[in-house]
């Protein structure tokens, strides 16, 4: 069965502009030509006439399990793959057809990616990497060290094993050719890329200590590309991203957050020189305004930077890919002050990390730190797909390649807003019935009801009025 894709503007993502009209052939789910309507025949026809065809929209850098809150892993242990499927299907809904998971469960992540893969449940097609190697799992100093203590240490182990195997923390005490050892041995696995860190991960110095000597990042770089894999890094400083680059890295995380420092014009030269992809968290000027009213003054020093960071990028010459660290928090954790008050707590038109919306954010936030339209385009779509080293397949809109396909109502050209006309997603030449996902709502449902005693509950210390006494012992934050 072929697929004819008639009557839209063609934006492909090679040449500088849209053409009118074209048709677009799919045959096996690939790209099989494109030409004049007149010239091709498909067994279907499907008109879009009005409508704007780009490639499918890919995202650089996600979680699809990145609500790892104690509440969330006890109650959906064993579960943790129907989270990550209803994460790729929320993507695929909105656009993304292809997204770089760079932190989370290998197993649970690489069986979900295989059955996406081999068609039996939809889905944005999942390339992981498993654990940035360095870091030890959710329940650690890296990421939530209240955990440890207030869970069974046979829980809290068992979490922290599934994300990090033999590539943690412990991995600093080694030498550079034990380090190489045991990344050999994860590659094995299954990954399809490897992330390290650089610097940090948060910490007393808000990320700030480096991770890995450059001896061994260069190892650690060296034993992905010896394995036919990319390689990246989680950066947090300008040393660390300036010894990420030099290690040869394919392309380097939110590399526009360097703490309270702007990134030097010299470092800002090697993403060009060294060929690297330069993935970059921008928030809107409306989203900066908001965060600053609620965060710390250091706090501020950080964002204030990351976006001059971002500004300067653009006119670098690197080749900027698009990514939000994207996930999905339940509902009730939104208002948790560990969310609420930070980027991830942002309203939703300008929350950066929202894996439903937040691309079209991250669009809207260049575009207004000058980036041209159709430089927004290829970040989102042939950047990332040439620094993963899957452009062979994916990317553009051309003869041969994977028909992963975004038509639009509105010309993305002339407004990064119109990334969000949405009119149907075509994943490996077949339309996506995007009202039925995702199939099974979980951290996407709605809370439910509360308990009838839940309207009789007294709390002994409430907001309000506070109790006399020493605001040490009573703060009425209970």
């Amino acid at each position: 069965m072929s697929l004819l894709l008639t009557g839209a503007t063609v934006i492909d993502g090679v040449t500088d502009k849209g053409v009118e009209g074209r048709a677009v052939l799919i045959e096996n789910g690939r790209i099989a030509a494109i030409g004049r309507p007149d010239e091709l025949t498909g067994t279907e026809t499907l008109d879009f006439s009005g409508k704007f065809l780009i490639p499918g929209l890919m995202n650089a850098n996600v979680h699809l399990l990145v609500n790892v809150l104690f509440e969330t892993l006890v109650r959906y242990e064993g579960r943790y793959e129907d989270l990550i499927t209803e994460a790729a299907q929320v993507a695929l809904e909105n656009g993304l057809t292809t997204v770089f998971d760079t932190w989370g469960p290998r197993r649970a992540l690489t069986a979900v990616r295989d059955r996406i893969d081999r068609g039996e449940t939809p889905g944005s097609r999942i390339r992981c990497a498993g654990n940035i190697v360095g870091f030890d799992g959710p329940f650690s100093d890296d990421f939530d060290k209240r955990i440890p203590g207030v869970g069974s240490s046979r829980f809290v182990d068992r979490v922290n094993a599934a994300w990090v195997e033999n590539v943690g923390r412990h991995l600093m005490w080694l030498t550079p050719e034990e380090v190489g050892k045991e990344v050999r041995a994860y590659l094995e696995r299954g990954v399809d890329f490897v992330k390290y860190a650089s610097n940090e991960h948060g910490g007393a110095s808000a990320g700030a200590f480096l991770q890995f000597s450059e001896r061994t990042q260069r190892v650690i770089v060296d034993e992905a590309h010896r394995a036919g894999l990319t390689a990246q890094s989680h950066t947090g400083t300008v040393e660390g991203l300036r010894m990420a680059l030099e290690a040869g890295c394919d392309l380097v995380q939110h590399c526009n957050m360097t703490g309270p420092t702007e990134i030097p014009r010299e470092t800002l030269e090697l993403f060009a020189e060294k060929n690297c992809g330069a993935v970059i968290f921008p928030l809107t000027e409306n989203g900066i305004k908001v965060l600053r009213e609620s965060i710390s003054d250091f706090e501020w020093t950080l964002w204030k930077a990351s976006d001059t960071n971002a500004r300067n990028l653009i006119g670098s010459g690197a080749s900027i890919l698009l990514a939000n660290d994207g996930g999905i928090f339940a509902p009730e954790v939104m208002n948790e002050p560990m969310i609420k008050g930070t980027w991830n707590g942002l309203p939703e038109d300008e929350a950066l990390g929202r894996l439903a919306t937040g691309h079209f954010v991250w669009l809207r936030a260049m575009e207004e730190k000058g980036m041209a339209p159709m430089a927004l385009l290829h970040a989102a779509t042939r950047n990332i797909a040439e620094a993963y080293h899957v452009d062979d397949d994916l990317g553009t809109i051309e003869a041969g390649k994977i028909a992963d396909l975004v038509v639009l109502d509105e010309n993305p050209l002339l407004g990064a807003k119109n990334y969000q006309s949405i009119h149907a997603v075509i994943k490996d030449g077949a339309v996506v019935d995007r009202d039925a996902l995702p199939e099974q709502p979980l951290l996407t449902a709605e809370l439910g009801p509360a308990l009838e005693e839940e309207a009789r509950f007294k709390k002994a210390i409430h907001h309000g009025a506070r109790l006399p006494g020493c605001p040490s012992c009573v703060s009425g934050d209970h």
